[in-house]
């Protein structure tokens, strides 16, 4: 039999005796073992000495552990005190199911200004995401202009990533004034809105040789400040058909691709899949569910139809009927003189953006009609059909939108990759 005092108290307190001694006595079947422990250590003394040492390394590191602890709840304390103040608190079931009023949408207050930085760092991920697909571009047109641009543009968004996060710890420790913070925020903000001109600039080359129709919106954060404008307004309109592509993976929810708000009315029309609610079309306030799945990351065709009489709707998913349904606002014709917005969900004529209701993914050939469109013109669209019609009140054309907040434009893909 071995007596072994040392390796079985585990390796965490060796750290607190130096070297590790093994202790080894040769005892009979019927002798003492602490006896044998005792004549093999020397002394009675020295073998107390040595557990009273072992006991103090023990005490050592519980003090130790539970100054850890009160780290991490210290740390834990700090980050949950970051996240309120960055984070915006999802609204729970729906948007008010009381009719949809105008006001079920409010604006939300001012933003904080930990938030306001978080969302500028936030642009700055947007802005390295261009230069990725600009880089993409230039090996292709390989140029030391290009290229030197490039490393230009990347050592500010370096620099800029350096400001905001010494301007957020700066805030988290209280030390910037108010005055202060908004001067150094100002300062961040103008570089950024020559950072993206220049950026914008080095896109402009990737268009000239694109047709006016082949091209797709990317929204790539949640915010409330990024969007595209269309520039002409709906007409009073009896029937409508709206037709895109869509491809996201936001969750919960992919946002608001588009609103029309009307002066009185700020949802006159309104496609939105918000929180964990299906997406809805929306018609002076009105709402039917529409039975799409397209939430997959993966790139679809969508189509919804309408007439005010009887308020009948048809929903169509890459050129398949997939719902139907009336009652839907009827008998209210669409009204003219509105802003037509992709992207954001307004509560006020042209603005009131909510960030949770945001659309993230990607958008493109979004036409509208002013008459109910045929299954099969629905599939020729669905299918990238040449025959395939632009819509008569709205056409899908660069020329006719302008986009706001770091939104960006690439030629669009879905339809090569079907062809």
């Amino acid at each position: 039999l071995l007596l072994l005092l040392g390796p079985a108290l585990g390796p965490a307190l060796g750290q607190g005796l130096g070297q590790t001694r093994f202790i080894c006595t040769s005892v009979p079947l019927d002798g003492d073992v602490c006896a044998a422990s005792a004549l093999g250590t020397g002394s009675a003394e020295e073998l107390k000495g040595t557990v009273l040492q072992l006991r103090e390394t023990v005490l050592q590191q519980k003090e130790t552990i539970m100054n850890q602890k009160e780290t991490i709840r210290e740390l834990t304390a700090k980050l949950g005190r970051c996240e309120s103040q960055s984070v915006l608190e999802l609204p729970g079931e729906g948007k008010g199911r009381k009719g949809f009023s105008k006001n079920t949408m409010g604006d939300l207050s001012r933003p904080a200004a930990a938030e306001t930085l978080s969302q500028l760092g936030q642009t700055l991920q947007s802005l390295k995401t261009r230069l990725e697909n600009l880089e993409q571009f230039s090996r292709m047109n390989s140029s030391s202009q290009t290229n030197n641009l490039k490393d230009i543009l990347q050592n500010k968004i370096d620099d800029l990533e350096k400001q905001v996060l010494s301007r957020v710890n700066s805030l988290e420790e209280g030390k910037l004034s108010p005055r202060n913070e908004s001067e150094e925020r100002g300062k961040i903000e103008s570089t950024l809105t020559s950072l993206h001109q220049r950026i914008s600039d080095l896109e402009k080359g990737q268009k000239d040789n694109r047709p006016p129709d082949r091209f797709q919106l990317t929204f790539s954060l949640r915010t409330n400040y990024m969007y595209a404008k269309v520039k002409k307004s709906l007409p009073e309109m009896y029937a409508f058909s709206i037709c895109m592509w869509i491809k996201s993976s936001a969750s919960p929810g992919m946002g608001t691709p588009f609103s029309y708000a009307v002066p009185g009315q700020a949802n006159e029309l309104v496609l939105i899949e918000w929180g964990n609610n299906p997406m809805e079309i929306l018609i002076n306030d009105k709402v039917a569910k529409l039975p799409f799945a397209i939430n997959d990351g993966k790139w679809h065709h969508i189509c919804v139809t309408w007439t005010t009489r009887d308020g009948v709707w048809e929903a169509y998913q890459d050129g398949t009927q997939t719902g139907n349904g009336e009652n839907l606002a009827p008998y209210h014709p669409i009204k003219p003189q509105g802003v037509l917005v992709l992207g954001q969900e307004q509560d006020t004529l042209g603005g009131g953006f909510d960030a949770t209701q945001a659309f993230v993914g990607e958008l493109a050939h979004f036409n509208v009609w002013d008459r109910k469109l045929s299954p099969g013109e629905v599939y020729g669209l669905a299918t990238c059909s040449s025959k395939a019609l632009a819509g008569n009140v709205i056409a899908w054309a660069e020329a006719n939108i302008d986009i706001y907040g770091g939104a960006t434009k690439w030629t669009f893909e879905a339809c090569r990759q079907l062809n």
